[in-house]
């Protein structure tokens, strides 16, 4: 896939107005190897008697083990408050030094922080900055609304699978082996989830990110190695849901960048891991909401209007996919439901432009997106064989079927493919490639249909012959019956990537029965086998397993169905 990069040159002496990004005039016959350092400053946001700042620092010259960058104000600008750095003030010098996390700065790396600051009259932009003393050049961040911080083209795998070992998580694995047959696919790679801020240095004593960076980097040898990570603490997170609530309130949008993303971005920009192709899945079960669950829909929440009105789900994901896609050797994989939530034409191509949005919002662009992942956690069936959703059944469309119900698809593999190409169409990279969720959609064992339902009308033809055995595709929660799917594997099939298990089986979508708990988890009804749904599953049972635990702790009773109901088998 290939990225852009905007000209490193500034060919501006100044930029005039009060809100932007400030340029330096370059000499025209300065290389760019000659330039030591460049910086990119801009006023990402601005009101009455503040705004905030934010600012990329490159180094072209040696590596260093500690930076300090400074610059000076024309007028009474005051920082007021910082993150991913230690910002300081004298007069109108400002100073942002290293925090530790962030000190090592190789040669041609980066590094970004921000800042708040008052001022009143006019906000006039520094004209210079030095990097430990020595001058740099100003990026002006503009010529073809790339991202300077991006890495230059063509310096990424176009499918970072191919090729290429998958990191398997050594605390998953444990568990699956300890289970009785656990053995047989405890060796499978599965995601890391960083699902909230604490994960990122490890919780209770586990492996934190960079813990299972090294590992990674002991199983990759001297081959390539993918590692799968999962972004998954947004503000107001899961806005539909209960039990996938995370820690941070739906306002502390400050936090979620300063506290989660920026620690992230740190660590894997490391020059240590640069030879590992990470892997991010960005941000499940959020946009989306965004779409189906606000007013006036008869399945909104007023969790999910508030995300919609104070915007910061895409700007959570914005931000996120700009700080990340700024390391050379990350792959960002935005989430994008999957059919039994997106399929209908009212929800389709309205998510498809929401993922646009927030690909183009907090200073990201759609370079920054390598592909979408589908079915996320999820159970939908990669592929139904026994019908099609161009079949009739005496003159009657399935799309009439109660299980269909007018979707435009039956199955994972069709929906993904068309959603890539939907996506395309409105503005991304015509390399993007999509990766499904196959943990637990096999829907194996003796349940398993071998061919097509009766033909006595759509609903005995559709529901005699479906691999997904769930009572409505809008359960979600530890579904009864379910099997592990597809093993992970590079390059299916036209426009995937890989079927991939980012959801390690045998960890549990939410409790049956409400659980006190420090991890901001709500009981979920749609978790409890005995409710009766709600508009969003059409008021069905949930078809939810019982005496499940809290979502991400180990269910053995469900990690036992999974294996006995793999497809295919064990």
């Amino acid at each position: 896939m290939s990225r852009t990069r905007t000209a490193l040159l500034a060919a501006l002496a100044m930029i005039a107005g009060t809100a932007g990004a400030a340029a330096a005039a370059i000499p025209a016959d300065v290389g760019v190897a000659a330039i030591p350092c460049s910086v990119d400053y801009k006023v990402q946001s601005q009101w009455g008697a503040g705004f905030t700042g934010a600012v990329t620092i490159t180094n072209n010259s040696a590596a260093k083990s500690s930076w300090a960058v400074k610059w000076s104000y024309a007028g009474n600008q005051q920082v007021t408050s910082g993150w991913n750095a230690k910002l300081s003030q004298s007069g109108t010098a400002v100073t942002a030094a290293n925090e530790s996390y962030n000190a090592s700065l190789p040669s041609g790396g980066s590094v970004s922080f921000g800042f708040n600051a008052s001022y009143s009259g006019t906000n006039a932009l520094p004209t210079t900055f030095t990097l430990d003393g020595v001058t740099c050049n100003v990026d002006d961040g503009g010529g073809g609304g790339g991202d300077p911080t991006d890495p230059p083209a063509g310096t990424k795998a176009d499918n970072p699978y191919a090729g290429a070992k998958v990191y398997v998580n050594p605390e998953w694995a444990a568990k699956a082996a300890a289970e009785p047959g656990g053995s047989r696919i405890s060796n499978q790679p599965t995601g890391v989830w960083l699902d909230r801020i604490a994960a990122i240095n490890g919780v209770n004593g586990g492996m934190g990110l960079r813990d299972h960076l090294d590992e990674a980097l002991v199983q990759k040898g001297t081959g390539e190695l993918a590692v799968q990570l999962v972004i998954y603490n947004l503000p107001g997170r899961d806005c539909a849901a209960l039990a996938s609530n995370g820690e941070l309130g739906a306002t502390e949008i400050d936090r979620y960048k300063s506290a989660y993303i920026d620690p992230i971005a740190a660590i894997l920009a490391d020059p240590k891991y640069a030879g590992l192709r990470i892997v991010t899945t960005v941000e499940i079960d959020s946009l989306p909401n965004l779409v189906t669950n606000v007013t006036p829909r008869p399945t909104m929440t007023a969790n999910c209007d508030t995300m919609k009105a104070n915007g910061n789900y895409v700007k959570g994901v914005g931000y996120a996919l700009n700080k990340l896609g700024d390391v050379p050797n990350v792959y960002n994989y935005v989430d994008a439901g999957h059919h039994g939530w997106l399929g209908w034409d009212d929800n389709f191509g309205a998510s498809a432009d929401m993922f646009k949005l927030a690909a183009t919002a907090e200073g990201a662009t759609v370079a920054d997106v390598h592909g979408f992942i589908v079915n996320t956690a999820n159970y939908s069936a990669l592929k139904e064989d026994h019908f099609t959703i161009n079949d009739t059944v005496n003159g009657s469309s399935v799309r009439l079927s109660k299980w269909v119900d007018w979707n435009r698809y039956v199955d994972e593999l069709s929906y993904a493919q068309a959603m890539r190409n939907q996506l395309v169409s409105i503005g991304f990279e015509s390399g993007i490639g999509m990766l499904i969720d196959t943990s637990r959609n096999g829907w194996g064992g003796t349940a398993r249909p071998t061919g097509p339902g009766a033909t006595t009308s759509v609903d005995t033809y559709v529901d005699g012959g479906r691999y997904d055995r769930r009572i409505h595709l809008g359960n979600w929660c530890n579904q009864s019956g379910a099997g592990l799917g597809e093993r992970p594997k590079a390059a299916p099939a036209a426009g995937i990537d890989a079927y991939v298990w980012i959801k390690p089986p045998g960890e549990s979508d939410g409790s049956s029965t409400a659980i006190p708990n420090d991890e901001g988890k709500g009981f979920d009804r749609m978790c409890d086998p005995t409710y009766t749904g709600n508009p969003r599953n059409n008021n069905n049972l949930s078809g939810a397993l019982p005496n499940s635990p809290l979502s991400g702790h180990w269910f053995s009773a469900q990690f036992q169905e999974l294996m006995k109901n793999a497809y295919p088998a064990l």
